[in-house]
């Protein structure tokens, strides 16, 4: 009945069938509820660290008058430029990308699941066979949201000053090109650029990145988990900090391959002015022309995020358990 799928905040070795004859709550329901849940907390989640993840976004891409005058400074310079709802620039395309994300990495981790065990029957129910359909999964719900994605990112890009008159308005600031009034327009220009081929510029890195992030992962939470005293296994706030804990090493570790995306998708040039053809020649480029550091920008920000990320996690654990006892 149960899904037993790679999740960081619950035990593999947990029995999936347990207390089934007790469940009062049917298993369709309790699913739709905990995505209902989940994405209503990852809203949450996003939204406050929406501020965050633009500034981010502009270290990563280089961006001229934001690359070199850090987290604070650029937050001074986005308010004074394009007010408070700057900073929550192109949040709606990233929390309207979170409900079908996860839906697809739902609805697809069972699949391959059975399927790996059908063409390996070798292969038991584990951590392999776990991180191979999690990661399978997780390139499925990317490809299918990578879109929403790439027009976040190149809207979350162009910064334009509200004091310029009407006329000038909508050209960015630190490049002088003209700025798309919306994220619809930002669809029409990538398509009538690159066609459908166009939504998918940058999605190399985050592909090949998958796979090993999630094997990083695991195995860093199973080795942080190693250090909870056995009398604490079970808590909550500590399986989901180790959980936090994990996934930022992974992250640290994947991270050039984030902003060789981010370059990609902004279409930053090369030295020749040209863009770049495929992703190990943008991570040449930014390495010879900007500088191995340049792959790292922006990461300090995934470390500010780790308190609230775990505070937010807790709350939606709470709100699903509540929702679920309710109804026995």
């Amino acid at each position: 009945m149960g899904k037993e799928s790679f999740d960081i905040g619950s035990s593999i070795d947990d029995d999936p069938y347990e207390n089934e004859h007790v469940q009062s709550v049917p298993f369709l329901a309790y699913y739709v509820m905990e995505l209902i849940t989940t994405g209503a907390s990852t809203t949450v989640s996003k939204t406050t660290v929406a501020p965050l993840e633009r500034i981010k976004i502009l270290m990563q891409t280089r961006a001229e008058g934001f690359h070199s005058i850090g987290m604070y400074g650029s937050m001074k310079k986005l308010m004074k430029n394009e007010g408070l709802r700057g900073l929550y620039k192109a949040n709606g395309v990233s929390i309207i990308r979170t409900l079908p994300h996860s839906i697809f990495q739902y609805v697809t981790y069972e699949q391959y699941q059975s399927f790996l065990q059908y063409k390996w029957p070798r292969v038991e129910r584990g951590p392999l066979l776990d991180i191979l359909a999690s990661s399978a999964a997780s390139a499925t719900a990317f490809l299918c949201t990578y879109p929403l994605d790439l027009a976040r990112t190149k809207y979350a890009y162009q910064v334009v000053d509200r004091h310029q008159s009407s006329g000038d308005y909508r050209k960015c600031i630190h490049s002088g090109h003209t700025a798309q009034r919306g994220v619809t327009n930002v669809f029409k220009t990538i398509y009538n650029q690159g066609g459908m081929l166009g939504f998918y510029r940058g999605v190399g890195p985050t592909l090949g990145g998958i796979l090993p992030y999630n094997v990083i992962k695991f195995y860093g939470y199973e080795e942080l988990k190693r250090w909870v005293p056995k009398e604490n296994q079970s808590s909550v706030a500590l399986n989901l900090s180790c959980g936090a804990m994990a996934a930022l090493i992974g992250q640290t570790v994947m991270y050039p391959l984030d902003v060789v995306r981010r370059q990609m998708q902004v279409d930053i040039l090369n030295q020749n002015g040209t863009r770049y053809k495929n992703s190990i020649e943008a991570f040449k480029s930014i390495t010879r022309n900007q500088g191995w550091r340049q792959l790292y920008a922006g990461l300090s920000i995934n470390y500010i995020k780790v308190v609230p990320s775990i505070a937010i996690g807790l709350t939606a654990f709470d709100v699903i358990d509540r929702q679920l006892r309710s109804r026995r």
